[in-house]
């Protein structure tokens, strides 16, 4: 069976390569930052991009609960 990467995984995982492929070709070309403070930007983008994820998974949660508990109540006001 094939399994289908959720919305939430798949806006995630492309930010988080849009910001290492950043990273990795314009951050070492532009020398007039210190170095501490490149590591931050990205250490911050990346804890930006997890708490997104995080978020949109538990969205996504919800949005499963609510479903489900409208088929239920469907289900039950049929009988």
């Amino acid at each position: 069976m094939k399994r289908i990467m959720r919305k939430s995984t798949g806006i995630s995982l492309a930010l988080f390569l849009y910001i290492t492929v950043t990273a990795v070709f314009l951050i070492p070309c532009d020398s007039e930052l210190p170095m501490r403070e490149k590591y931050i930007t990205l250490i911050a983008s990346y804890v930006i991009v997890l708490v997104l994820w995080l978020v949109l998974r538990k969205k996504e949660y919800l949005h499963k609960q609510m479903d489900d508990e409208i088929k239920k109540n469907k289900e039950s006001e049929n009988k």
